[in-house]
């Protein structure tokens, strides 16, 4: 006999249907980062830290897939639990997948047009395009529970 665990009454779950949907796309990637480090860890016998033998940061692939997976860590966390905020509260699904969509588009350009590179193009359009889509979901749930603060 299975048992569900969780919210299961009718009509709540799934609760974040759009926001879970993105769950593959976003973990598939960070996944991809992780090995990539891994890859460059074994390959420069370096196991702790970032600092192969190689002393140029721009030519050291382990700092550079270090700091895209890093980089990846820093950034989309926060924008995924406000898009969860904003699902939870209403969101335009279509709206909200458009926008997790341009949020995973800026975070492969800006690790693979640009930092595993060193200072490519995909960088700066990456990281902008990355902040600019989380201020506007962050806009975007402020402006679905605005009745909160009585406008």
């Amino acid at each position: 006999m299975t048992t569900s665990v969780g919210i299961t009454a009718q009509g709540l779950a799934p609760l974040l249907p759009v926001t879970g949907s993105f769950a593959l796309p976003f973990s598939a990637y960070f996944t991809f980062l992780s090995l990539r480090v891994v890859y460059h860890r074994l390959k420069d016998q370096c196991y702790i830290g970032d600092n192969s033998s190689k002393n140029n940061d721009l030519n050291n692939k382990l700092y550079l897939a270090s700091r895209c997976h890093q980089n990846f860590t820093e950034n989309v966390p926060i924008a995924l639990i406000i898009a969860a905020f904003a699902e939870l509260n209403g969101a335009n699904q279509k709206t909200l997948s458009n926008a997790l969509t341009a949020l995973l588009t800026f975070r492969v350009l800006h690790a693979e047009l640009g930092l595993i590179n060193g200072l490519g193009l995909g960088r700066p359009i990456g990281y902008w395009g990355s902040m600019a889509t989380t201020l506007w979901l962050g806009g975007y749930t402020a402006y679905l529970v605005k009745g909160y603060w009585g406008f």
